[in-house]
């Protein structure tokens, strides 16, 4: 299929075919194929790694509309890793010649099997497995990172996973960048004021499930007094036994919030203009559940 759509390379250029005019270095050769899903169609945006003989990563990029993927490399031995959310990895190996297009063909990804789900019940987050953490940019430049130290949670997993619910108390005091100069003026009356506002809050109304291992979790965040609504981007990475025998449940999720949005409208700026902290602030959280103890 790939020779009959982009030909053959000869010297530094593709000679006819869709590509006609590529300019190919002469110690070069293409490399492409087409990822398929198991009914043959296209995988877009599936993560494609190449690497050299002795395993160091030479380019990496997604599969176009169609689920192609097509590389220029110099000439040499390749391992081609083929990844895409709930579906099982491909790799395979390729040699490719100067002036050569070399086309894989179709690899077809096989549906990945599911990690269980946690049971029925109620659970709550192990703060001591867990962590809430941020990263926000810095005048323009640097970007900061801290967490929250102090947090509590529970999740109540219902029979169908879409209809759980979960609730999430931080103690805004507990703001750790690793700088007590920073991390007091940002418990201040300037920034999260948590003589006014100690917690913030999350309560979930809907669990999604966007395929795989991915899940939407949308809710509304209270901080700083204001309630807006946010979704985070989860991803379920399955059951465990702790140390102790425990049953633990783990998920990773990322979310974006803009400080305007919960009237935190401070404007320090320095020479220029530039603004001392951007205005949107990352969120990433790493979270262990564990079932609740008839005790706690």
């Amino acid at each position: 299929m790939f020779d009959r759509l982009f030909g053959k390379r000869g010297g530094n250029a593709a000679r006819g075919g869709p590509l006609a005019g590529l300019t190919v270095p002469s110690s070069a050769g293409v490399l492409s194929c087409r990822v398929l899903d198991p009914v043959h169609e296209p995988l877009r945006q599936a993560e494609f790694v190449v690497s050299d003989a002795a395993g160091r990563k030479v380019l990496a990029g997604e599969t176009d509309p169609y689920g192609t993927a097509l590389a220029t490399v110099p000439a040499g031995e390749y391992r081609l890793a083929v990844t895409a959310e709930g579906y099982t990895p491909h790799r395979g190996t390729a040699l490719v010649a100067e002036g050569v297009h070399t086309g894989l063909g179709d690899v077809m990804l096989q549906v990945a099997p599911q990690p269980p789900l946690p049971e029925p019940g109620d659970w709550e987050i192990d703060p001591a497995h867990s962590q809430i953490g941020f990263t926000a940019r810095h005048i323009g430049l640097a970007r900061i990172h801290g967490r929250f130290n102090g947090f509590a949670g529970a999740v109540r997993i219902a029979d169908r996973m879409e209809r759980s619910v979960m609730h999430v108390v931080i103690d805004a005091a507990s703001i750790d960048t690793g700088v007590r100069m920073r991390d007091d003026h940002l418990r201040s009356g300037d920034f999260l004021d948590v003589g006014k506002y100690p917690t913030l809050e999350f309560y979930s109304e809907r669990f999604t499930h966007r395929g795989g291992s991915r899940w939407a979790v949308t809710g509304a965040l209270t901080l700083h007094g204001v309630s807006r609504t946010v979704t985070l981007d989860a991803r379920y990475l399955g059951l465990g036994n702790g140390l102790e025998g425990e049953t633990r449940c783990a998920c990773r999720a990322t979310t974006e919030l803009h400080r305007e949005d919960f009237t935190l409208t401070w404007q320090t700026l320095l020479a220029r203009g530039i603004a001392a902290v951007g205005s949107s602030i990352s969120i990433d959280l790493d979270v262990q559940i564990v079932p609740k103890t008839s005790g706690s």
